[in-house]
């Protein structure tokens, strides 16, 4: 197989797996409050990840008083609050409504560049974020519906994605050059170390744990946490970075097909009108980084 191609099915598998913790939290939140599921997922995970850097020789880095800060603050957003968030929505709406909306990051990541950062929002931005707008709106507020619980949840769900997005913003503000490895271990670490607390304070809130709570966690933990890593950056190191945008399309829809065939969702006409939309939102972004990485002749 071409090595290009070899990267095309890495990255769409770890798209995949990104997809399918919207179905491992739909089951984690029937048993499991958010932030004891949370540090069981990094408890699994970190051993892992701590094995793979001595194997591979990866230090820590040395990021002084602000870059540790930042780090934790990554941690708290874009490990800790997604998590939580995702897991705490899903109490309220379906998967596939869930999917519609994770799809919706890398135009919110956008937005928030554009908001903290200061950068100028070009036409082409402000067609996708109407786009993303208008997926959104149509799973939150679909005719016949009636009820304000899955608005809630959905409204959940997009907090879960600005906390994603800001992961990404703090990301660019850390000005560190640290290996990927590493800093998932350190997200991994960081992530258990501030849900513990929170962790404890649900003690009282937990009944008597499922097989099913249990085993989605440690999938959430083994696959999508870990394997989608190595999967992600196996993918990202055959392709451009530009090319590697355009499969982060795959995780709303991963999301949406596997809450029918697994959760037997019904997929709704809204729902198909909400993730073309944001499809649309998501490939338009990603052929705009294609063409402006492309040699201009």
């Amino acid at each position: 197989m071409p090595d290009k191609l070899l990267g095309y099915f890495y990255l769409s598998l770890a798209m995949v797996t990104v997809g399918s913790t919207v179905i491992a939290s739909k089951v984690i939140a029937f048993d499991l409050p958010p932030f004891t599921a949370t540090a069981l997922r990094f408890a699994i995970a970190l051993p892992i990840f701590l094995a793979l850097m001595r194997l591979t020789g990866t230090g820590l880095p040395k990021a002084g008083r602000r870059g540790w800060l930042l780090l934790l603050l990554q941690a708290g957003a874009g490990s800790v609050g997604y998590t939580t968030l995702l897991i705490s929505g899903l109490s309220y709406t379906t998967a596939a409504d869930a999917g519609v909306v994770i799809g919706t990051l890398p135009v919110v990541s956008a937005v928030i560049a554009v908001l903290v950062l200061g950068e100028r929002p070009r036409a082409f931005l402000l067609t996708a974020i109407a786009f993303a707008a208008a997926g959104v709106l149509s799973i939150t507020f679909p005719p016949g519906r009636e009820g304000s619980h899955t608005t809630i949840g959905n409204l959940l769900v997009l907090g879960a994605v600005i906390c994603e997005g800001l992961f990404i913003l703090l990301n660019k503000r850390l000005r560190l050059d640290i290996p990927p490895l590493a800093l998932s271990t350190i997200m991994t670490g960081f992530g258990m170390v501030v849900a513990l607390p929170f962790a404890l304070l649900e003690m009282p809130d937990i009944g008597a744990l499922t097989a099913e709570a249990l085993a989605a966690v440690a999938y959430y933990a083994l696959i999508p946490t870990v394997g989608g890593f190595l999967l992600w950056y196996a993918g990202a190191a055959r392709v451009s970075g530009a090319e590697a945008s355009l499969f982060t399309a795959l995780a709303p829809v991963s999301a949406v097909v596997l809450a029918a065939v697994l959760l037997g969702e019904a997929v709704t006409a809204a729902q198909v009108a909400g993730i073309a939309c944001v499809l649309s939102a998501v490939l338009g972004l990603a052929f705009l980084q294609i063409s402006k990485a492309r040699p201009r002749i």
